[in-house]
């Protein structure tokens, strides 16, 4: 199953979650759930750490209060964790092998012909980009995926050790599902089989065969019931935004196969992508036994249909407004809004075992998409609507076929992305999916490979959700997460089918449940971070908790730097356009004096304005759909520098690296820089600007720092320089 196509819609799991980094899965199509996130400054003995746009609110001076101290707790937690500090003069040198070994990567990775006034990304990362070529099969190399690869070769060992052996029975259903995927010579065995039996199970397909007519209903269950496709629109339990203590159902608009409904809309910039999609999907139904005479024109009209639901799905940064996008209503008037849809069958039957009745409320948050897809269904030929339930069906279940139906999905990804041909081997995607299926499995694993028992005890001391949760290393409670998800050692199709199955089950039990404030939606492995509204928290998995983010024995300045920025980040999301929204207790409400509100749009209008204007291969960086990552990006950077300095003021200033030739202040902005060194394919790039929420990393890097007067003081730019323009955009 490829990362990259794996779920290339919307993924009710990432909703409410405002992540540091893009995720490795590419990223949801307009149909996801909204993501939300919030930037925030603080005061400290006299030191001006809130931006000068004018006074502040009481509301703000108290929003400061609380980012204070909760970065002085986590970075706390950091120093606490092993930054060990040391009183020498601040122009000693530190000859350890550990400075010795992160100075050399620090100068590598420098281009110091660059100016760094001028172009500080280049300066910082132009030398890294010259040794780093993208590797084969790869659209985008990063630190990110270099640890990430780090991750998984460890994992690898773990999981083909001769002698693994262990008392959960969910780490020996990870071990089985990692070899199920191994198991290229029983996949190519099976074939397409898999796949032509489960399209018969659920009533056949007019494209390869017999199908059953006017069974609208029962086949949109069954696809987006115990198979977990998303034709239309995407149904999950979560947390009520307005009542963070309840779950309920949610619906949301989806139905998209590419990343993003502009691919479909913009045909002329497209064209390439479009063909390409086409291919694959007339590929894929010729050897799931499609007549060649007709198939052709079957999945043009699926495609057509698919630009219909393009045409109705809104865009990603009209959705920002959690606010405005929130309806809660009950199934009854869900019908009268959308009849095209029996959705008390509908929800009875993706939920059951549960009993709900027409007065269960439902939370929407594409009022307005939900009553034109009801519209589009109704006059829609019925063969075509079966058709494109059935791809969505497929969709799913080609990434756990043999090597053909990897070698359509090759040739996509080269037109989507830019890659050439896959080169990544078959351990790594297994690795992927194994951590995409039993995560938490896979994570004790992993921790308990890696992560210093008394260092979790630290962390836990102080913040709850750094490195892991607690349950995976309890056996039996990590066997409990796990039950009833069967998995065997030799079928990775009935595999995938058992675990959507299962995660079918999970999600309806959630439903009269109250929410568990301390469930992780990353797994440890993963090397990201995350912030929650509706649990007013922030996770920090171990797979993050590595250099070149923290390591003990580096310099305090790359380590405030690294993970420094990212706690600051994280904690940013909870102020920023989205989180906002959010009080205390992870309710949505309107808890801001107005004239804050006022103040905060006209602050962020000046960022949306600023990153409006940066440009990748000639196309312009939405502003409006990275504001809250780029209002983080700024407001962690801040944070995290004034916490250097005041640990600075603590502890006296640390050695330097020999040969970097930089302050320790200039350190920490080179250090953070160089977390984003990264190179990528124009198609790649193109991609990020539509999907993501995050600016593309060099700007990550330029534009939080030419917003930075710290910056500018310590690399003494001159005011009019590109990095100091001397208008600069403040929102805390």
């Amino acid at each position: 199953m490829s990362v990259a196509l794996q779920d290339l819609r919307n993924n009710m799991s990432s909703y409410k979650r405002a992540t540091f980094e893009e995720e490795a899965a590419d990223n949801p199509a307009d149909g996801a759930m909204s993501p939300d996130s919030v930037e925030v400054g603080f005061r400290k003995g006299g030191i001006q750490f809130l931006g000068p746009l004018g006074r502040r609110t009481q509301m703000e001076v108290v929003l400061a209060g609380v980012l204070l101290c909760s970065l002085l707790a986590l970075f706390g937690c950091a120093v606490t964790l092993g930054m060990r500090y040391n009183t020498d003069p601040a122009r000693s040198l530190c000859l350890t092998e550990a400075c010795i070994t992160v100075a050399s990567k620090i100068v590598e990775a420098l281009d110091r012909s660059a100016d760094p006034c001028h172009d500080f990304y280049q300066y910082a990362c132009g030398g890294w980009v010259r040794k780093n070529p993208l590797p084969d099969g790869r659209s985008r190399w990063s630190t990110f995926n270099s640890i990430w690869d780090q991750n998984q070769a460890l994992l690898k060992h773990l999981l083909e050790n001769g002698t693994f052996n262990s008392s959960s029975d969910a780490e020996k259903k990870t071990q089985f599902y990692y070899l199920s995927c191994l198991n290229e010579q029983h996949i190519e065995e099976l074939g397409a089989m898999p796949l032509i039996d489960l399209i018969a199970k659920t009533g056949g397909w007019n494209i390869t065969g017999p199908w059953e007519k006017d069974n609208f209903m029962e086949v949109l269950k069954t696809v987006s019931g115990p198979y977990r496709a998303q034709p239309f629109f995407t149904i999950g339990v979560s947390v009520d935004p307005k009542n963070s203590n309840s779950n309920v159902i949610q619906v949301d608009q989806s139905g998209l196969f590419l990343p993003s409904r502009d691919y479909y809309l913009n045909k002329t910039a497209n064209e390439k992508v479009l063909k390409a999609y086409l291919d694959y999907m007339v590929e894929l139904s010729l050897l799931l036994g499609g007549d060649k005479n007709s198939t052709q024109g079957q999945m043009q009209q699926i495609l057509d249909f698919e630009t219909a639901l393009a045409n109705i799905t809104v865009p990603q940064d009209e959705r920002r407004d959690e606010e405005k996008i929130y309806h809660k209503i009950t199934i009854a008037e869900l019908q009268l809004l959308a009849p095209a849809v029996d959705w008390l069958d509908y929800l009875s039957s993706a939920l059951s075992p549960l009993d709900l009745n027409d007065t269960e409320p439902v939370v929407l948050y594409a009022k307005e998409y939900l009553q034109q897809v009801s519209d589009l269904i109704n006059k829609t030929e019925r063969s075509l609507l079966n058709n494109y339930m059935i791809w969505n069906l497929v969709q799913k279940g080609a990434s756990s076929l043999d090597q053909r139906f990897e070698n359509a999905q090759d040739k996509l990804l080269e037109s989507l992305y830019g890659t050439k041909k896959s080169c990544t081997p078959r351990w790594q995607t297994c690795i992927g999916n194994t951590d995409d299926t039993l995560g938490f499995a896979l994570g004790a694993l992993f921790v308990k490979a890696t992560f210093d028992k008394h260092s979790k005890e630290i962390a836990d001391a102080i913040y709850d959700m750094i490195g892991f949760p607690d349950f995976i290393l309890d056996p039996k409670e990590l066997d409990d997460v796990y039950d009833g998800y069967e998995v065997s050692e030799d079928n990775f199709f009935q595999n995938a089918l058992n675990f959507y199955n299962f995660s079918a089950r999970v999600m309806a039990d959630q439903l009269r449940k109250p929410p568990n404030r301390d469930q992780w939606s990353m797994t440890p492995p993963t090397v990201n971070a995350y912030y929650m509204p509706t649990k007013n928290g922030i996770v920090f998995p171990a797979g993050i908790l590595q250099a070149p983010f923290y390591a003990q024995d580096h310099p305090k300045a790359l380590n405030f730097g690294g993970i420094g920025v990212v706690m600051g980040h994280e904690l940013t999301h909870a102020f920023d356009d989205q989180g906002r929204e959010y009080d205390k207790d992870g309710n949505l409400r309107p808890w801001w004096q107005n004239s804050s509100v006022e103040a905060f749009k006209n602050r962020t209008e000046c960022m949306v304005e600023q990153y409006n204007g940066f440009t990748i291969n000639g196309e312009h960086i939405n502003g409006k759909q990275t504001l809250g990552e780029n209002i983080a990006d700024n407001g962690g950077l801040k944070a995290a520098y004034n916490a250097y300095q005041a640990w600075v003021q603590e502890n006296g200033e640390e050695k330097r690296l020999p040969a970097v030739n930089l302050t320790n202040d200039q350190l920490f902005f080179v250090g953070f820089a160089q977390v984003w060194c990264s190179v990528r394919t124009p198609e790649s790039a193109h991609e990020g600007l539509m999907t993501d929420p995050h600016s593309p990393p060099k700007y990550r890097v330029i534009g939080t720092l030419s917003n930075s007067p710290d910056f500018a003081e310590h690399f003494q730019c001159p005011t009019g320089s590109p990095m100091n323009s001397g208008h600069r955009c403040v929102v805390w």
